[in-house]
């Protein structure tokens, strides 16, 4: 019961990648406020952690609102009585080529992506700070970030910010025991991939471990990020995708 007496809020977490460490955390003792956008998703998902013996409170709503984000923060301390981990794992892709790419869509990306990161770590740390027992923070980068992808110019924008943000805010955050780091998942199966035939066939095929990682590859990732023994660890990105950024080539 590695988070046995931790609490944390894990954003984005009705289903994939989010679900799969939120699962984790409660599995392993922690107390974990699960948010969706979709309020019948975020309790279908709470319900499920519960059915299997684990602390989760749902919180529906919109992660890229700053007022939401304190009332997150606010509710997670009034029910489990302090916040040590968080995970910033809300966000939204939406292709397009440069040329003709929106300001709308733009707008979106950045807004849930870099605004709604940046404010919740900010308002998470304070409490953290405040409280005085540390912390851990976990953004939720991409191997687009690091690599070339087509029609993903603004999205791999704001996952290479987020790296930047987790390495500068070693500065700040440092001083009262607050480790921060992100996590890049390359290919990953979700609900979301189900719908694509061609999906796994692809990225298995250009994956040198041959297949796209599960949504357990990338929980159990970040979990060893928030873990408390993890602590000295800070700054870092850890991409977790078969070895796929060491060799790159495109899903054709």
């Amino acid at each position: 019961m590695t988070f046995q007496s931790q609490t944390a809020i894990v954003t984005g977490a009705g289903i994939g990648i989010g679900f799969a460490i939120a699962r984790q955390l409660a599995r392993q003792g922690a107390s974990v406020l699960l948010n969706d956008l979709d309020e019948k998703v975020a309790q279908q998902a709470a319900d499920r952690i519960r059915q299997e013996g684990g602390r989760c409170l749902a919180l529906a709503g919109d992660v890229s609102d700053v007022a939401f984000i304190q009332k997150m923060v606010d509710k997670t301390v009034a029910e489990f009585g302090k916040l040590t981990i968080v995970v910033a794992n809300a966000g939204i892709t939406i292709f397009g080529d440069f040329f003709d790419y929106q300001p709308e869509a733009f707008q979106k990306v950045v807004d849930l992506n870099l605004r709604g990161s940046f404010f919740l770590t900010q308002l998470a740390a304070r409490h953290m700070r405040d409280q005085n027992e540390g912390g851990s923070i976990l953004l939720m980068s991409s191997v687009t970030g690091h690599q070339a992808h087509p029609g993903l110019a603004a999205y791999s924008m704001t996952k290479a910010a987020l790296e930047m943000l987790a390495k500068n805010l070693v500065l700040d955050l440092s001083p009262y025991g607050i480790n921060i780091n992100a996590v890049a998942p390359g290919a990953t199966q979700t609900e979301r991939t189900l719908d694509d035939p061609t999906y796994v066939p692809i990225w298995s095929r250009i994956t040198p471990m041959g297949r796209p990682a599960t949504v357990e590859d990338i929980s159990n990732a970040a979990l060893f990020l928030v873990a408390p023994q993890s602590r000295h660890i800070t700054g870092q990105s850890l991409v977790v995708d078969g070895g796929w950024t060491a060799v790159s080539p495109p899903p054709v």
